[in-house]
Order: C-alpha cells, then sequence, then structure tokens
C-alpha cells in the first residue's frame, strides 16, 4: 500500500562522490570529512557503485588490506541499486527489506540527484513502516464484527488493544470507550 509521500520529498541531495581511480584511503578521508557512511564511485561522471563503512569493515580492515594500495573500484557494491526521484517510500521499504541495504543512490535519467537512507525514511516516519502499513489496511478495510471485541489498533488514539469495539462506525480500545463517557 502506498503512502502518498515520494523520495524526491524526502532524499538528501548533498551527494559525496569519487572517482573510481582513487584510493580507499581518500574515499574514507572524503566520508570522514563530509560526515556520510557512503560514498558514490563514479566512472567518467557515471555512478557505478558505491562504497559504505561496511564495504571498508569487511573489504579492507578485517582483510589487513593497505587502504592507499586499494581504489575505489575494488571495494565497492556494484552494480549499482538505484531508486527514481518519484517512487514512493512504501516502494523503498520494501526494496530495503528485499536487498537488504540501507541507503539508495536517486537517480533521474541516468544523473545521480540524490540518495536516501534508512535514516531519512525514519525522519518522516519514525514509527515502524510495518506498522503503519497495517493501520492503513485496516483504515481501508470494512470491518464485519459489529459485536463483540477484536483485537489491533485503536482508531482514536492508535495503540494496540486486545479488546477493540465498534462505536460509532471506528474501533475504540477500552481506555478511549471510557473517557467518551
Amino acid at each position: 500500500m502506498k503512502l502518498g509521500i515520494q523520495v524526491k520529498e524526502i532524499m538528501t541531495k548533498r551527494i559525496v562522490t569519487i572517482d573510481q581511480e582513487k584510493t580507499v584511503q581518500q574515499a574514507a578521508k572524503k566520508m570522514v570529512k563530509s560526515r556520510v557512511g557512503s560514498i558514490i564511485v563514479l566512472k567518467k561522471n557515471k555512478p557505478i557503485g558505491i562504497i559504505t563503512e561496511t564495504d571498508m569493515n569487511k573489504r579492507v580492515v578485517a582483510l589487513a588490506k593497505d587502504p592507499k594500495k586499494l581504489k575505489a573500484k575494488d571495494i565497492m557494491s556494484s552494480p549499482i541499486v538505484f531508486i527514481d526521484p518519484n517512487d514512493d517510500i512504501s516502494e523503498v521499504v520494501d526494496k530495503m527489506k528485499k536487498y537488504k541495504i540501507r541507503r539508495f543512490p536517486v537517480i533521474k535519467k541516468g544523473k545521480i540527484i540524490g540518495i536516501l537512507t534508512h535514516t531519512d525514511i525514519a525522519r518522516v516516519s519514525p514509527e515502524m513502516m510495518d506498522v503503519l502499513n497495517f493501520r492503513l489496511k485496516m483504515r481501508a478495510s470494512i470491518p464485519s464484527i459489529v459485536e463483540g471485541s477484536t483485537s489491533g489498533l485503536c482508531e482514536i488514539c492508535g495503540n494496540y488493544s486486545d479488546d477493540l469495539r465498534f462505536v460509532n462506525d471506528q474501533w475504540i480500545c477500552e481506555a478511549c470507550r471510557e473517557s467518551r463517557v
């Protein structure tokens, strides 16, 4: 289910890049100076890969390699998995789960225009995306239970309850029912 928030609305437009022939040490210094967790690797100004802090740890530090001798292209993750600026955030969250990655370059017409990280998503939607998706699905469907109770999210306070009752066309928890009396 789409949330109606597009990537271009929350992406970071400041992109840190490095040429594929530069050393890993130069990439690390640039990442530290820019205070970012990843850097986009370019070949003739086209994005071809990404280096993350994890890539550096796994491919350089853990293997005791010399970062002055390795090139950016030697440790980058490639091919680059990217997203479109018009993609819905819910689609991006699904992609993050599928590929087990936390940041995506945003590419439009072959040119990198931004980067979107799990932190950017958390900033606009700090509650769990799964809970939000569940809540939206719950509101989209008309409940069939008219009497009795069920469990789920209260439509007034948003808290989870094992004792939701259908009152005035809303599923309401016990606390909200008591406060309306």
